[in-house]
């Protein structure tokens, strides 16, 4: 779309998603503020347990199951806007940015290796897992809930870097093994705030007043993120913060549609493009 800073689209399964109940959105409640969770301070008092996942040309990966109501004490609901957004379940687009990704790296037209990676609303972290497998330097995991990352990303992100375990079979693989792991909770209107490659400062966001070349994520992975329009405008604001310049991509997967909120692909990427020459994409 642009030589600076792409987004790189991929449909989801399904034209059209329908689990939302109402189609106007209530205020929320303020978010809880933007924190780093630390690989040591998984869970102790949940259970997780795996299961693999077939993708295509043999690859398995493994997915973390925990129950909502064991984690946050409510129902085996999707999501409660503002409290719980949805990140103990798998969400079929983050299949379908697995899929799309490893075409584009068997392809040629994208490499992982050396690239600093940041998953936004990653509950299972299954692309950012992928990232790191295929030789990401450094990915950084964001949900807006610290009990998701506690309770199901970083197991899930050992449980699948087990097998690069040093022979200290420790049970945390982010201690053993080569690259860096982290993992930010917080809204996407303030989680910048702890980013380590995000920009602080709007000033910050144009090469021209002083952006350094070096900074900012490579690749931003995201599925299944732009359901809410009220959320969209952070969201976006975000990945700007966020994103290399130049040469910055972001890789999406999503649904044209989700009904109920009126959020989708096509809402989100006018958006895009009414504001891309402007900043994102210079």
């Amino acid at each position: 779309m642009a030589t600076n800073s792409t987004f790189q689209l991929f449909s989801s399964s399904s034209g059209v998603s329908g689990f939302f109940d109402s189609s106007t959105e209530t205020p929320l409640p303020p978010p809880p503020p933007p924190v780093e969770v630390l690989s040591s301070e998984v869970s102790l008092n949940v259970k997780c347990s795996v299961e693999p996942v077939n993708l295509e040309d043999g690859l398995t990966l493994l997915k973390g199951r925990v129950s909502t109501k064991e984690v946050f004490g409510l129902p085996n609901s999707d999501l409660v806007p503002g409290v719980y957004e949805g990140g103990l379940k798998l969400w079929e687009g983050s299949l379908d940015l697995i899929k799309a990704l490893q075409a584009e790296v068997q392809n040629g037209h994208l490499s992982f290796s050396g690239k600093r990676v940041l998953e936004l609303g990653c509950g299972h972290g299954l692309p950012g897992i992928f990232a790191f497998l295929e030789g990401a330097s450094a990915v950084h995991f964001q949900d807006f809930n610290a009990e998701v990352l506690q309770s199901l990303t970083i197991p899930n992100v050992n449980a699948n870097l087990s097998e690069k375990l040093s022979p200290s079979k420790s049970k945390d693989a982010s201690s053993d093994i080569v690259g860096e792991l982290r993992f930010f909770a917080g809204d996407w209107s303030q989680v910048h705030q702890c980013l380590p490659h995000a920009n602080k400062k709007e000033k910050d966001l144009s090469c021209s007043s002083g952006h350094s070349p070096h900074s900012g994520y490579d690749i931003v992975l995201m599925a299944e993120t732009i359901y809410s329009i009220s959320a969209q405008h952070n969201l976006y604001s975000l990945i700007k913060k966020c994103l290399s310049h130049p040469g910055g991509v972001v890789y999406m997967a999503a649904k044209k549609h989700y009904f109920g909120v009126g959020g989708g692909t096509r809402q989100f990427l006018s958006m895009v493009e009414k504001d891309g020459e402007r900043v994102l994409l210079r």
